[in-house]
């Protein structure tokens, strides 16, 4: 007992005296008594405490943490590696962080008996974790790395009250785990998820986004079709994002809670005269979606107290701002919802359960409810700024109704893109108006519409379809959207070719449209000239009537310069119209007994022009100079096709050897013995390895040009041939000095030099 006395007196003494120096270094170092108060807060949460005093003590840490974090967030927005905060920093240095999360996981680290913590001393700790991790470089890692840590997390969020602070946490937390968490690790998912409120859940969305979505890897290298295919030889098995797809869709009812959330109704309290304006205030200093919560949060609590509130938008509108959040707040809180709700099924829908998705959207009439929502909520009618409101930065469209408004256009992309539901975007009338269409031209109606369900298309006076025409026309030439609007209309025609719905989209002015922006407009951005392109190919390809509009608007040799300058200034954007033209061309000079086509043929200016084999030369020539094995990607893979599509025309007409014999006299006079058609030859080699393999792939080759796939096959086969004396193989058109052409295709991977060589020197 003696010796046990003196043993304590001596760690007494210890801990006095180190005490004592802490409270010396802290007057130098200027750490504010932040080391002292994590020893208080460490003695004072020991197995038998009430926590009384380590509530106490955390409060007063959280103080002098959370001025730092309210600094990062609403000032300047900086970069940890661009700011100092002491106090978060010493806060970590001394142990701070490792203390909270052992104080956090104690109960699932212990069986014995111990009082229980509050919820608010729960929410306290999580807030004082966020505001280190957004303030101190590296500590978001820490936490990432403990797979413990993670998974209890998700365990605080079946208790409401520490919901926010914990999904705010998760998502920072998933956001640099290196690794993808897999949702199945999760205890009780489904339950946890089916005990989610409609808000809860829309704010798990927002975590989820980070689990099913593939990482982007953020080198441009790596997006290259070259390395994606070999990444996928030694990925076999199914991707963890799509590991956790599947989970999500075996959650009983998860999908069909999704699209209440994405179609739920907004109170219409609010006045809309002022809402735009109040939003642009807001959105200066709200940070998140998450944000936005806690003040909604606070909001609700106020209402909960508050004996009445008026609606009525006059007595808004001399109420002050701050006292009007409330209600106006709901709004944006809804339309944030939705941006997180509409990403999650846009990226189940692109997913390999694509098809099982679309049977449930269907089932759950995700369509027409989002047709019943465009007027009064996606594209709603403001008297200010109807498609820009920018936070901090005016470069930036990265407000809550844009990202709305993007989301919705992309969600209509992945719905409609060669799916037969797309025919859900109608309502009864316009597809009553597409089999008139069908019975007027003489041609049986398509098969997939034919089998739409009625029950489950748009209701009301226009589709989800002719809304989007409509606003499309109204968007303004430097709009945000047009790039989406094109890309949500051309899913609706791409896949086989359909002339009634051609003819659909034709009657309501869409070429005029589209004409106007790429002639007229003076639209300079790449990505919506692009876009156009694509959709002007979609709506042209084999319709004669299509060809007749276009001539009739560029009526002109001033316009239909301005056309070709477009199209030339860069065919990976506009190949594919080049493609349509390629393919209409071809069909409609086999259909020369039909008066109506010897009459455009002969009057069409586009069709003249691309009638001239010189100019089919030209772009084939530019279209095989422009990529290379090391280059291609998804993007400009096209460019590729689209030079078969013209020699695979050729052949058909017995004049392959001809068009092969051009490219060798172009390198000859360019200078370049060798360099086209090695080049031709290497891409076609890779187009094998890419597409023959590939059903989904092949089916849509075939799809698009009215060729049957087995034509492509034999087409690159034939000009791969090893035969010299063969009139359509490349190698015979290569001397033997030149000859550049690599047997293995190990060999693209390590880049060969003589292949950058040549490109260096073509492209300069």
């Amino acid at each position: 007992l003696v010796l046990q006395g003196k043993i304590f007196n001596k760690l007494m003494l210890l801990i006095t005296s180190f005490k004592a120096l802490l409270q010396e270094r802290d007057k130098r170092a200027k750490w504010h008594g932040i080391p002292v108060l994590l020893q208080e807060l460490y003695e004072s949460s020991h197995l038998n405490s009430d926590f009384t005093r380590t509530h106490t003590v955390l409060k007063e840490l959280s103080s002098l943490l959370s001025m730092e974090a309210m600094s990062f967030v609403t000032e300047d927005r900086k970069t940890a590696q661009e700011s100092t905060f002491p106090n978060t920093y010493t806060f970590d240095l001394f142990g701070g962080v490792d203390l909270l999360v052992e104080l956090l996981m104690r109960p699932t680290l212990t069986t014995l008996q111990k009082p229980k913590m509050n919820d608010d001393l729960v929410k306290d700790c999580l807030s004082v974790l966020y505001n280190c991790c957004i303030c101190t470089e590296g500590v978001t890692k820490i936490l990432a790395s403990r797979d413990d840590f993670v998974l209890f997390l998700f365990t605080l969020m079946t208790n409401k009250k520490t919901f926010l602070q914990t999904a705010t946490l998760i998502e920072d937390i998933l956001g640099v785990k290196k690794e993808m968490i897999q949702l199945e690790w999760i205890p009780n998912l489904s339950g946890l998820v089916q005990s989610f409120d409609q808000q809860q859940l829309a704010n798990f969305c927002r975590i989820l986004s980070v689990t099913i979505s593939e990482p982007d890897v953020g080198n441009d290298d790596k997006h290259t079709l070259l390395a994606k295919n070999a990444q996928q030889k030694r990925n076999t098995s199914p991707s963890r994002a799509e590991v956790n797809q599947v989970t999500l869709l075996n959650i009983p009812g998860f999908i069909e809670r999704l699209c209440k959330l994405a179609t739920r109704k907004v109170s219409e309290a609010t006045g809309t005269s002022n809402f735009l304006q109040e939003l642009e205030e807001w959105y200066t200093w709200l940070d998140n979606t998450l944000v936005l919560d806690a003040l909604m949060q606070i909001a609700t609590d106020e209402a909960e107290h508050s004996s009445t509130e008026s609606s009525d938008e006059s007595t808004l509108a001399t109420i002050p701002l701050r006292h009007r959040l409330p209600q106006s707040m709901k709004i944006v809180h809804e339309i944030m919802y939705k941006v997180e709700v509409l990403y999650v099924l846009c990226v189940l829908l692109m997913g390999r359960q694509r098809n099982q998705v679309h049977k449930m959207l269907a089932e759950f009439r995700l369509i027409p409810g989002l047709n019943n929502l465009f007027d009064k909520l996606i594209w709603r009618k403001y008297t200010t700024s109807n498609h820009v409101v920018h936070g901090q930065n005016e470069n930036c469209d990265c407000s809550p109704e844009i990202s709305f408004k993007i989301q919705f256009l992309r969600l209509l992309q992945s719905f409609s893109d060669h799916h037969e539901n797309k025919y859900l975007l109608l309502n009864a009338q316009e597809l009553n108006e597409l089999s008139a269409i069908s019975l007027k031209a003489n041609i049986p109606e398509v098969e997939a519409l034919v089998n739409t369900d009625r029950y489950l298309v748009c209701d009301g006076k226009k589709g989800l379809l002719t809304r989007l025409l409509t606003i499309m026309k109204r968007e303004p030439p430097d709009s945000s959207f047009r790039f989406w609007q094109a890309r949500a209309v051309e899913s609706f025609l791409r896949g086989a070719t359909s002339y009634a719905d051609q003819m659909f989209l034709l009657k309501r002015g869409l070429l005029e449209h589209i004409l106007f922006c790429i002639i007229d407009s003076g639209c300079k951005s790449r990505d919506v000239l692009q876009s156009y392109f694509d959709l002007l190919g979609e709506l042209m390809k084999f319709n004669i009537d299509a060809f007749k509009r276009f001539n009739k608007y560029v009526n002109t040799e001033e316009k239909f310069q301005v056309f070709l300058t477009q199209i030339n200034s860069s065919l990976v954007d506009s190949n594919m119209l080049v493609r349509c033209i390629v393919l209409s061309l071809d069909r409609f000079e086999s259909q020369t007994e039909d008066v109506k086509v010897v009459e455009v043929l002969s009057e069409c200016c586009l069709l003249s022009y691309m009638a001239r084999v010189e100019n089919r030369l030209s772009f084939l020539f530019r279209l095989v100079n422009i990529i290379n094995v090391q280059t291609l990607t998804q993007e400009n893979v096209s460019c590729l096709n689209t030079s078969l599509v013209i020699l695979m025309l050729a052949r058909r007409r017995g004049k392959l050897p001809f068009y092969l014999n051009a490219l060798r006299e172009k390198e000859y006079a360019e200078k370049y013995p060798g360099c086209l058609l090695n080049n031709f030859h290497n891409l076609l080699r890779f187009w094998q390895h890419h597409y023959l393999n590939k059903d989904k792939d092949s089916t849509c080759l075939e799809n698009s040009s009215c060729i049957p796939f087995s034509f492509w096959k034999e087409t690159v086969s034939v000009l791969l041939g090893e035969d010299r004396t063969s009139p359509c193989a490349i190698i015979g058109y290569i001397d033997e000095p030149y000859m550049e052409v690599i047997d293995d295709l190990v060999i693209y991977e390590l880049h060969s030099r003589p292949l950058k060589r040549f490109f260096s020197v073509i492209y300069v």
